[in-house]
């Protein structure tokens, strides 16, 4: 039996995108191995101006399956 073992960690990022590119650079792999929840989108501050609150996602990478 295969144990299943998931590494998944929470990024923040202005927006969600660089949230996301973020964490792809922090694991070291490509945007199609991993699986993305977001926790909150960012918040702009006053004037619509960027800042207020980052938006937070979190990542896991996606098991790769294998057949035989």
């Amino acid at each position: 039996m295969r144990k299943k073992v998931s590494k998944s960690i929470e990024v923040e990022g202005g927006d969600v995108e660089e949230a996301i590119e973020k964490a792809v650079k922090l694991l070291n792999v490509t945007r199609d191995d991993i699986v993305v929840k977001i926790v909150c989108e960012e918040k702009k501050g006053l004037f619509g101006m960027e800042g207020a609150k980052p938006a937070k996602i979190k990542v896991s990478i996606k098991e790769k399956q294998q057949f035989s």
